[in-house]
């Protein structure tokens, strides 16, 4: 039997399959063949009865990890995003199977002879040894124990003495890693509202995609969980992604807590052997439940029942780095592919999802009401020109001040959000006006105070802190915009004895870190949470009485079509963190510009108002979701190689719009950051109609792996979330 294999070399230069000889193997399977002069990992992605080349080499099968269901997604992402074979099969399967050797590492385990009497045993041991004695009665008590863990607690000695005695069976194990095993959520009985059983019912019966557009607060995870469970009592799994990594310790407790040892988590915070175990609990049908951020949405799961995305507006789920693929489209496919339901969950849902549902081709689901006792917390818009104007040169209004200290005085919590990390955003010089940037990157440095550092964020390199100007030689050194790391400074100034924890990308960087983080504020370790994003999405808190929302507007200005929308959808999103339980809440919003329409809707929860306006203004502007934008980025560590294959594509473009008709935009140019990480960037940018868009983009994809820099990359972007 021939095999036609996809090895694993993420290359241009072998993105095809090879022939080999081997046993007849479903496709799918992984096996090990030799590559020039190097044994490799591939894939079975194809069989044949001959092939066209002689003396083929042997292919040797190891198991079947991947199925038909994924083969024909590869298929599929490998043409929507221009994709190689390899990249997109690495999505499918853990790192520990892109090796030769034995993934399941095993360890000797440990158990009590019980063919035997355990008084017999005893009597084997003898009563001199003591410690023999009563490390077997802990082996029977706790039914076995890991030999490693058993040395630890009493001894080499001890244990091999009853080794040695034959009283105990050895077995070799594989130790599952359990991610978050220590994480416990009690079971509590859930009766669902009027509203969520019709939406469960609706769900449940019906078929293709739904949009559950609920209020923070209206109880749509209690929605998730019913529609999982009534899946599951029909044979069929499920598949739940919230968008942050911080959301899933959360939501697996409370998905523990109902169906027990039948959910794994992946993402991309697991390590290799947490990955390898959790993916085959999937694969292997011990779990029927995936739970994760996006690249959950590749569990090995057969039957799906429903595949639920929350907060599906969230810009995590576009992956933006290779392989590219928007997690949505994704799972549309495998819901299809499936006959299971695909159900979209957000307070503020994306402008072109409620278009397809009010167009009709998802089916809306309302929840306009609060599951808790209180409402959506009022919303109060403070005018900080006017706090300077009567002399406050603070981070804090008097408002929100005052309610601070009103909110710690009854011992409740507070939630302070303000989407810049660091300590300041920049450092400038009085004198010249110089601006420290990275040397790599066309960036101003942040400061971190912390570390008395300055860090580029985008390449992550590091540089002492001025003391006085590398331009003019003067110390009148200035710091710009506030960041996460100075509001926590500015808190403890006003309020000595108060208890701060600080979640942003700095605080979370080491393994669980986020969760360590979250699971102290839950249990009341601190009286107030200041971050970024991360603390805006899914957290319920039911002490968190009052949130802060400081410089709500620094967003709004930004040169993309989608500012405004996403600062309504934050500001929404963060607000709903405010009064979950039985306490009322409270949000105090910060901003110069309080008479903008964004904060106008926002104020009153009127997503509906907002989405009128704003999608009217997309349409008359012809932006997405009206028109498709296209990016092609180039990348080179010299100007004149990115700008000739600039120069190129985009007359290959130029000669496909005259071709097709004319676009809504077409144009070439310095990409808005032009350095990189050391690499001089440059771009084409398109707006295209969805009709111009199907006709071209395949040229599009052509053009760019024939005209890539020679000393540097290109790739193609379809609604990038970020264009910088």
């Amino acid at each position: 039997m021939v095999l036609e294999v996809i090895v694993d070399i993420s290359s241009s230069e072998v993105d095809r399959a090879f022939d080999y000889e081997g046993v007849d193997c479903p496709i799918g399977s992984r096996v090990v063949v030799e590559f020039g002069r190097q044994h490799m990992i591939g894939f079975v992605i194809g069989k044949k009865e001959r092939s066209e080349y002689a003396n083929l080499k042997k292919a040797k099968y190891l198991d079947t990890p991947i199925n038909e269901e994924q083969l024909a997604l590869m298929d599929y992402m490998r043409k929507a995003y221009n994709l190689r074979y390899i990249d997109v099969l690495r999505l499918f399967v853990p790192a520990k199977l892109r090796e030769e050797r034995d993934p399941e590492f095993t360890r000797i385990f440990l158990t009590v002879d019980d063919s035997r009497p355990l008084e017999e045993l005893k009597s084997i041991v003898g009563d001199r040894a003591k410690k023999q004695l009563e490390a077997l009665d802990f082996i029977a008590a706790t039914s076995g124990q890991f030999l490693t863990l058993l040395v630890g607690k009493f001894g080499a000695s001890a244990i091999n003495g009853l080794r040695d005695k034959g009283v105990l069976v050895e077995s070799k194990v594989h130790e599952r890693s359990a991610p978050l095993g220590t994480l416990k959520k009690d079971k509590k009985p859930v009766v669902l509202t009027p509203d969520q059983q019709i939406a469960v019912e609706k769900i449940v019966n019906g078929k293709g995609v739904f949009l559950l557009h609920g209020v923070t607060g209206s109880g749509k995870t209690e929605i998730y969980e019913t529609v999982i469970e009534k899946f599951l009592e029909q044979g069929k799994t499920a598949i739940m992604l919230v968008p942050e990594i911080s959301l899933t310790p959360q939501m697996l407790g409370l998905f523990r807590a109902r169906f027990g040892e039948n959910v794994a988590i992946l993402h991309s915070g697991l390590n290799a052997a947490e990955r390898y175990d959790e993916w085959k609990r999937l694969h292997d049908g011990e779990a029927r439940i995936a739970i994760g951020a996006r690249s959950a949405i590749f569990a090995p799961l057969k039957n799906i029942g429903a595949i639920i995305i929350d907060e599906e507006h969230d810009t995590s789920y576009l992956s933006e780095s290779n392989p590219r693929y928007d997690t949505k489209v994704i799972a549309k496919f495998r819901a299809k592919n499936n006959d299971a339901v695909l159900v979209l969950g957000s307070a503020t849902p994306d402008m072109e999802t409620y278009l397809k549902a009010t167009d009709g081709e998802y089916e809306l689901i309302t929840l306009n009401k609060r599951i808790s006792a209180y409402a959506l917390p009022e919303m109060e818009i403070v005018d900080m020109t006017q706090e300077f104007r009567q002399g406050n040169r603070g981070l804090f209004s008097k408002t929100l001040e005052e309610a601070i200290r009103e909110k710690l005085d009854k011992k409740e919590q507070v939630m302070l959000f303000l989407n810049r990390r660091g300590y300041a955003s920049f450092i400038r010089c009085k004198e010249c006006g110089y601006i420290a940037k990275c040397e790599d990157c066309d960036i101003s440095l942040t400061y971190h105070k912390e570390d008395n550092e300055l860090k580029c964020h985008y390449c992550g390199r590091r540089y002492r802190m001025l003391t006085k100007c590398p331009n003019c030689g003067s110390t009148e050194i200035k710091q710009g915009r506030i960041g996460t790391e100075k509001v926590v400074d500015e808190l403890k100034k006003l309020f000595p004895n108060v208890r701060t924890l600080r979640m942003d990308n700095d605080t979370t960087v080491r393994k669980d870190g986020y969760f360590k983080i979250l699971n102290a504020f839950s249990n009341g370790e601190a009286d107030v949470l200041v971050g970024t994003q991360m603390i805006a999405k899914g957290h319920d808190f039911p002490n968190v009485t009052l949130v802060g929302i400081l410089e709500a507007d620094q967003a709004l200005y930004f040169s993309d079509y989608r500012s405004s929308e996403r600062t309504f959808q934050l500001i929404t999103q963060v607000a709903g963190r405010a009064g979950r339980a039985d306490k009322e809440g409270r949000v105090i919003l910060q901003t110069y510009a309080p008479k903008h329409y964004v904060f106008r809707f926002g104020k009153s929860y009127d997503y509906l108002g907002f989405w009128k306006k704003e999608i009217n203004t997309r349409l008359v502007t012809k932006f997405p979701p009206y028109t498709k934008i296209v990016r092609v980025l180039l990348t080179s560590l010299e100007e004149d190689d990115v700008v000739n294959s600039t120069r190129n594509i985009y007359r290959g473009i130029q000669a496909l719009e005259r071709e097709h008709g004319k676009f809504v935009y077409l144009g070439a140019a310095r990409s808005p950051v032009t350095r990189m990480n050391g690499l001089v960037r440059y771009q084409v940018m398109m707006r295209l109609v969805p009709e111009e868009f199907d006709m071209i983009i395949s040229d599009v994809y052509k053009l760019c792996d024939e005209n890539k820099p020679k000393k540097g990359s290109g790739f193609v972007e379809i609604n990038p979330q970020s264009l910088i």
